[in-house]
């Protein structure tokens, strides 16, 4: 049943009732033979189809824009000079090879913690939302990110999403990174590329021009609006960055597809600010509609997220709503490893 007096400022309108069983925890096989569901704004009709059928709803001349970030394995396991253990995943680099994680359990600033590989973090600040900021060493060596990078994915555990409720296995090194992953520098995937197989890539890159940038997707992603009212909620900021020939992609576009809300809030950002890197803050809801993206491909998203209030930008917060009943009506698989829904 849709809810009367839904007011799309108000964090408990963007709540919804999933079933615990719709939760994806592993992939489909092939990726492409995940389920998706079209919504046309024009006829305003949905229609369920699979990701192998994708070309068949989008128009001519759309220029296609994915995300090239990797994922790291950014979840370490140590301990402390006491012996305790400890857990850290790592979120981004900061300026001056500082970096800022989120450590499970009490540290305080000047506590040293211990990893495989000699690798120690010094927490040098604490911040107010519970994260840390660090410094790597190695050997008495400051560590610059591309350094770190190296050895987290030698010690490190790719940070599945809490909700997948299991540690992650040798498949995950796969499957949780696009066909396209270039960049390292995410804690998340950009789930909605997680579809493509290289036969369907292929496809799309025969027919339409496609251009990759790169928005690292940061633990904030996850992060949960805690404030009644939507614009209360304090943002996270991701490190993006827009290359020479997708800045001339995006400046001649005539109609943009943008694959993941990754995507989106990137192209989004450059249309409003000309910046081509940077951090990005950008928080799309109903009342800050996108200007620059047509289509939207992605995945279904966590009840009172930003995620899904960016949804709720393209075709408002009651459609956002019914769409998403209609997906757990037909059993949709929800979340990082579920299906999908294109908006046209």
């Amino acid at each position: 049943m849709m809810k009367s007096n839904l007011d799309p400022l108000k964090t408990s309108s963007y709540d919804y009732h999933l079933p615990k069983e719709l939760i994806a925890t592993k992939p489909v096989y092939p990726a492409d033979s995940a389920k998706l569901l079209v919504y046309n704004r024009q006829t305003d009709t949905i229609t369920h189809t699979t990701f192998k059928s994708l070309m068949e709803f989008l128009p001519e001349n759309l220029s296609i824009f994915l995300n090239d970030t990797k994922v790291i394995k950014a979840r370490i396991f140590g301990q402390k000079q006491s012996g305790g253990k400890v857990e850290l995943l790592f979120n981004k680099p900061l300026f001056m090879d500082r970096y800022l994680v989120m450590i499970r359990g009490k540290v305080k600033v000047g506590t040293k913690l211990f990893f495989p590989m000699d690798l120690e973090a010094e927490v040098l600040e604490v911040n107010e939302d519970g994260s840390r900021i660090v410094n790597f060493i190695q050997k008495d060596k400051k560590l610059d990110f591309l350094t770190l990078v190296e050895i987290l994915n030698e010690i490190g555990h790719l940070p599945l999403p809490p909700y997948m409720n299991r540690e992650d296995e040798e498949k995950d090194n796969e499957d949780y990174q696009t066909l396209f992953a270039k960049n390292y520098g995410a804690v998340a995937a950009p789930t909605a590329s997680l579809h493509f197989t290289e036969e369907l890539l292929e496809k799309i890159n025969n027919k339409y021009k496609v251009d990759y940038l790169t928005l690292h997707v940061g633990a904030g992603t996850f992060k949960p609006v805690d404030s009644e009212e939507i614009l209360e909620h304090p943002m996270h900021s991701e490190y993006f960055e827009i290359g020479i020939e997708a800045k001339k992609a995006l400046d001649e576009a005539q109609k943009v597809l943008a694959v993941g809300t990754t995507v989106t809030r990137t192209i989004e950002y450059y249309a409003r600010t000309n910046k081509i890197q940077g951090e990005c803050d950008l928080f799309l809801n109903p009342v800050n509609k996108p200007i620059k993206v047509d289509h939207l491909l992605t995945n279904f998203h966590l009840p009172k997220s930003t995620l899904i209030m960016l949804i709720a930008s393209f075709v408002g917060l009651e459609k956002t709503l019914e769409i998403y009943e209609e997906a757990i009506k037909e059993r949709y698989r929800f979340y990082s490893y579920g299906d999908g829904m294109l908006i046209i």
